[in-house]
């Protein structure tokens, strides 16, 4: 009889355990899926608003800095890099959300950027572009005094609209 509840009290520990296992597993999985998507939010979307923001600075100045766009473009880039080295690595980025930042990597890197240590020269035609970009970025819901959102899902159809508007777009606009 002894060695019977033995079994039993060693089987409840066991389940005890497993189900201890199991929180610990899910509480985990649910703190790196918020990682992955806090660094989408705020290296991508919130970067996207100040890129706005700054193209609108910019043109109410007579583009007094223009290099201060193409900075900020460029860390747009690297947040949308982050962002998808992130999600790969950790297993986190769907296959439709790493191409949806791809194809928003590839548009925004058809206009100049800054380059560590280096300034670009910004053209009349170039302004006039980042003119249009910050209307497709206000389009899509992206921009300074408009309500962003604090999920993922929302921000990536974001995407896929500008991406959409973009590859709609005359041939000579970038």
């Amino acid at each position: 009889m002894k060695l019977r509840s033995k079994i039993k009290v060693l089987f409840k520990i066991s389940i005890g355990l497993n189900i201890l296992l199991i929180l610990i597993l899910a509480w985990r999985i649910a703190r790196v899926n918020f990682v992955s998507e806090q660094v989408i939010l705020t290296e991508v979307q919130d970067n996207l608003v100040e890129l706005e923001g700054l193209i609108s600075i910019q043109m109410e100045k007579n583009w007094f800095e223009p290099n201060l766009v193409t900075t900020e473009l460029s860390d747009v880039l690297n947040g949308i890099w982050l962002a998808m080295t992130t999600g790969k690595q950790l297993g986190t980025l769907s296959d439709r959300d790493r191409k949806i930042l791809e194809r928003l990597h590839s548009h925004l890197n058809q206009y100049p950027h800054g380059e560590l240590y280096r300034f670009v020269d910004v053209t009349q035609e170039d302004k006039r572009n980042f003119e249009k970009l910050r209307g497709i970025l206000r389009d899509v819901g992206l921009g300074i005094e408009i309500t962003t959102s604090s999920e993922q899902g929302p921000f990536m159809q974001q995407a896929e609209e500008f991406n959409e508007i973009r590859n709609s777009s005359p041939l000579g606009f970038p």
